[in-house]
Order: C-alpha cells, then structure tokens, then sequence
C-alpha cells in the first residue's frame, strides 16, 4: 500500500508524514507541496526540508492563477492585512463567515489534484492534516470533517474505488497532534506555520498563536522559535 501526503510544511502536514511513514515506510510514501500563491515561500521551502529530512520523493504544483481572483489575504496581489490576532477573535468578528486568511476551496483544489497525481503514483491513500481547531466556527470550512467525509466519498466513486482520504486529525485539537508528533519524533524545527513570512515567525497572527498554545499544552516550547530560516 503506497500513500500520498499533502505536505504545506506546517505542524499537521508534517505530522501526517511522520505517522504515514511509520504506517506504510518512506519506500511507500511520496509528498505533494502545492503553492497557492501566498505571499512567502516559506511553507513551500520547509515542505523540502522535511521531505530531504525522511528522504521521501517530493512532487511540486503551483495552483496560483486558480486564486488569481480571489482576495484572500494570504495572498501576493490581495491588499488586505493578515489578522495579528487569535482565530477566537476573528471568527467573533465574521459571525459565521470564513476567515479573511480562508483560501477560496483551497483543500477541496488540493484533494482534487493530489487525487490526480495519487492515482498516477499508485497510491491508495491520500494523508492531509485538517484537524477540528481550524474548522470551528467555520473558519475554514474546508478542514471540517463533514467535508472531508464528502470529498471522500467524491474521490473513492471518481477514482473507481481506488484511492480514499485519511484525515486522521480532523476531530482532534491541534495540541493532540502535537503530542503525536512528539512522539513519533517529528522535526518540528524544520516545520513553518506563520502567515508572515520573516526571518522568524511573527507570533501573533492566528496561526501562530494556535501553534504555540498546542505546544504549551504538551508542556514544550516551540522548537521552531529558536530556529534562524
């Protein structure tokens, strides 16, 4: 059994990897890194350190122009700030509505395509890493597990019974999946979650702030704070 994993470079991504390579062994894995257009290459540039660090084949695509029209905030032509504030503060502002930094269908785009590229490596699975912190109050709708039952369903009929989704986070918190990585040893120095995308991680958009309480909650710092990029 062969496996594919969406890898962004984050703590999830790479934790999906680690626990797929100690499932099926890095000679049955291949990652898939997907730009998107974001205004840093950050994510993509720690995608292929932590690829080189489990020696596993690493396939890029860039799905830019499909966002070309979007104004995500995440994104190189969009005008508008990214948040310096946690996801509680901004789901409370957008009342029900995504977040500003929600990619338009991003995961339903990546599933999509890493379905395409699954099937041609002779996969059977394809590993992602919504959990449920970032599907609440609908923030990214696209990480909640009623969607990814759907895309499930949508690629196991598309690809003739052959290739299905394992979201093994997408009811657990982020700190949970941190202490899975922990103890499957991840290299969560190599690892980029900031949406900003300096020399160090800003520490205050929601991303980094969920990212350092689930490490605080496992009783650790950070590793990826003391690292220079």
């Amino acid at each position: 059994m062969k496996a594919l994993v969406l890898l962004s470079g984050g703590v999830d991504s790479a934790t999906c990897l680690g626990l797929a390579i100690h499932q099926f062994g890095k000679e049955n894995v291949v990652t898939l890194s997907i730009s998107y257009g974001q205004k840093h290459t950050k994510e993509t540039e720690a995608a292929k350190k932590i690829a080189a660090y489990y020696q596993v084949e690493l396939i890029y695509l860039d799905l830019a122009k499909i966002f070309k029209y979007s104004d995500c905030s995440l994104l190189t032509h969009s005008e508008q700030e990214i948040p310096k504030e946690s996801y509680v503060d901004q789901i409370e502002k957008r009342r029900g509505k995504p977040v500003s930094t929600y990619v338009p269908f991003r995961n339903g785009l990546f599933l999509s395509s890493a379905a395409s590229i699954a099937l041609s490596k002779g996969c059977s699975r394809i590993f992602y890493g919504a959990h449920s912190d970032d599907a609440a109050g609908n923030a990214y709708p696209d990480c909640s597990n009623a969607f990814n039952e759907a895309m499930n369903q949508a690629i196991y009929i598309g690809s003739g019974k052959q290739l299905q989704i394992d979201a093994p986070f997408v009811l657990w918190s982020k700190a949970k999946i941190v202490e899975k990585g922990l103890e499957l040893n991840v290299p969560y120095e190599l690892t980029w979650s900031c949406y900003e995308g300096g020399e160090k991680p800003c520490g205050k958009c929601g991303t980094c702030l969920d990212r350092a309480t689930a490490f605080e909650k496992n009783g650790v710092s950070d590793p990826a704070m003391n690292v220079r990029y």
